[in-house]
């Protein structure tokens, strides 16, 4: 092997087993291990820009594994982001740029978070996919505007979590023949052995899900780069490159054992290391000659960059209106028409459930908003998500409907893959009660501040005879304690089009929008505070012009009772508010002025009134409110019987009032 080859692909291991010496904590064994394919794929296959991360015909690189964050962070410092040595140095400290595991940063290079295993392989999935989808809306002959690969290395633990399954199976039958990965098959987990656990066939397994499956040894830089080059020219299949690799490669101690998983070599196995692989006794040394080799990656990259210009410029007087569509692609802006098509309703053309609006308006905007897909885990019927003019998502041809199949985990994470684009706003809808499967990945997109929607409609125990497995009870008090998720639960059809509005514009992270299954009537807005209130998370919806004695506050469908409620108390002379609290997030964001107008400190009497756990309410009626709610598990029934059994009735919310108001 070429001397410089091995100098460079012994720097990457060094400097990750130096930060996490020097850090006290980490994993070196994954970086130390994969180096050799690690280097093949940076130097010789991979497209991108050090000095330009965001350019948008880049390939990607996802670290699965994303334990062997030294890894990644080795390979961009050698490179040339903006990631230095004392960064490097810096390695799992607070504030820096080199977590413990890798934090979404595109201005560094780093695509996605990962280090939930498993997520970062679904999450590849959704960015081949958004590529797809990409290159038949712009690519011409002879302008392939479009083309780029995404590559991951994978680990042990990313091919056993259950996401994966579900997201190669999908990728299998889409044909996803730019979707990369190296699966380091180390036969080493923190328990032992993987023949503890893990004994399948893994090259079957995923020839059985239709990917092109090769096996390599992960210490042959040709035998590495052949089949690379092979996955390149294989259109039709996914690839995964089963690369057999030992876990801390070079020490001479450690190296296949388990505890170097996840912990630092020790002074005296890191000195006996260095020695064993010829390195020199010193911290974070980089050869000069090893990081010029490296850097010619910038060179490299602003050359295929400029190329990729050149090639736009012509597209642009070649193809001008696709040319323009590709602008509001890439700022993120629609078609000024959009708004006009949006649905109206009006209050006397009978109840309408909110899923069924959302359906409504997904179909009115969907030409004017062509970065618009998505689908649903097999319940495009019932969550009202499949856009009635376009086909579906199929091997054949990239369009607008999705369907993922009944695998709601690897759904969450490929939306995120098609979000981080920048390009795209997808959307995944299931019920309410099945986002407990895609939480991990709404959670992920949540600390990214990935703008990635979910839909998730059949809202409350309004489900009815499907009983509790479907009755989302905890889920709305889950969500919302995820920070920066922001969880809307519209009241009505035309809350339901503020929600979309806001929805489609905001660009600070993801969006739960909360449906309903049952109808619910359109409020009269003559009569009543405009649906635009929506966009401050809380509103007054009515009020009786006096200093309320008593503030009713409610989400979704149960706003209808509130206003019932209101209605009856104001005719018996109580001075009452009724408020409207669609999204508790963006209420918080108001400001104290705002906040105290719609619900002012003085007035301790509050009820609120929603079909879900009542822990969340607490913070806005206080420890001296009343939440109406439910906090168990319901029954099978009609919905009509179980709202009237858990006292979702205007004569418990009456009730509720008289007995405050009276106290």
């Amino acid at each position: 092997m070429n001397s410089l080859h091995i100098k460079s692909i012994n720097t990457i291991r060094m400097l990750a087993a130096d930060a996490v010496q020097k850090a006290k904590s980490g994993h070196p064994g994954m970086p130390m291990g994969d180096a050799d394919m690690a280097y093949v794929l940076w130097t010789r296959f991979l497209k991108h820009n050090p000095k330009n991360p965001a350019w948008p015909n880049r390939d990607r690189f996802v670290l699965s594994a994303g334990h062997g964050s030294m890894l990644l962070y080795s390979l961009l410092h050698l490179t040339g982001y903006n990631i230095t040595l004392d960064d490097i140095k810096q390695f799992r400290q607070i504030g820096s740029k080199t977590p413990g595991h890798p934090e979404y940063c595109p201005e560094s290079g780093i695509e996605v978070s990962t280090g939930p295993l498993g997520f970062g392989f679904s999450v590849g999935v959704g960015m081949a996919m958004a590529e797809r989808y990409l290159s038949e809306i712009f690519n011409k002959p002879g302008f392939n505007i479009v083309d780029y690969y995404i590559y991951a290395i994978v680990s042990d633990g990313d091919i056993m979590e259950g996401v994966s399954y579900e997201a190669a199976s999908l990728a299998g039958h889409l044909k996803l023949g730019k979707l990369i990965y190296l699966y380091s098959d180390n036969k080493t987990t923190i328990d032992g052995s993987t023949n503890l656990t893990f004994t399948e066939n893994v090259r079957q397994r995923f020839e059985a899900q239709h990917w092109h499956v090769q096996e390599v040894s992960g210490y042959n830089l040709e035998e590495i780069e052949s089949a690379l080059q092979a996955a390149k020219n294989e259109k039709d299949k996914p690839s995964i490159l089963i690369v057999r690799t030992h876990l801390g490669y070079g020490s001479p101690n450690k190296q296949d054992a388990s505890d170097i998983h996840g912990a630092p070599l020790g002074d005296e196995e890191l000195r006996l290391t260095k020695e064993n692989l010829g390195w020199p006794d010193k911290e974070f040394y980089i050869p000069n000659d090893v990081l010029e080799n490296f850097r010619k990656a910038i060179a490299t990259g602003k050359e295929r960059e400029e190329e990729w210009h050149e090639l736009f410029s012509r597209y642009e007087k070649a193809y001008q209106s696709e040319a323009a569509l590709w602008q509001l692609f890439i700022t993120r802006q629609f078609n000024e028409k959009w708004k006009e098509y949006m649905p109206v309703f009006e209050p006397g053309a009978g109840s309408v459930a909110t899923r069924s609006a959302s359906g409504n308006i997904v179909n009115s905007m969907s030409d004017f908003i062509p970065q618009l897909l998505g689908g649903s885990a097999d319940l495009s019927p019932s969550n009202m998500t499949y856009i009635k003019k376009y086909p579906p998502f199929s091997a054949l041809k990239a369009s607008r409907n999705i369907h993922f199949g009944v695998r709601e985990h690897a759904m969450g994470a490929i939306v995120i893959g098609m979000a981080l684009s920048k390009m795209l706003i997808p959307y995944a809808g299931t019920y309410l009660v099945f986002s407990g499967y895609m939480l991990s990945a709404i959670r992920m997109a949540s600390m990214m501040k990935v703008p990635a929607l979910f839909i998730l409609t059949h809202d409350s125990i309004g489900v009815g005879e499907d009983g509790p497995s479907h009755h989302p009870i905890e889920q709305l008090t889950t969500l919302r304690t995820i920070p920066n998720l922001v969880v809307i639960r519209p009241s009505d059809a035309n809350e339901t089009v503020i929600t979309w509005e806001f929805a489609l514009q905001y660009k600070d992270g993801p969006i739960a929008m909360i449906f309903t299954r049952q109808s619910v009537p359109v409020i009269d807005r003559q009569k009543y505070a405009s649906h635009e209130g929506i966009k401050n998370g809380a509103y007054v919806l009515a009020d009786s012009g006096k200093e309320p004695q008593l503030i009713l506050i409610a989400s979704g469908s149960e706003v209808h009772l509130m206003i019932a409620a209101y209605e009856k108390l104001v005719s018996e002379g109580f001075a009452v508010r009724a408020v409207a609290m669609p999204c508790m997030e963006l209420f918080d964001k108001q400001s104290d002025e705002y906040k105290e107008s719609v619900l002012p400190s003085n007035v301790e009497k509050r009820i609120s009134i929603e079909a879900g756990a009542t822990y969340c309410w607490y913070k806005y009626i206080g420890l001296k409110g009343k939440a109406i709610g439910i906090d168990r598990f319901a029954v099978s029934a009609p919905a009509k019987v179980l709202f009237e059994t858990y006292g979702f009735t205007v004569e418990n919310v009456l009730q509720t009032a008289y007995n405050m108001l009276n106290g």
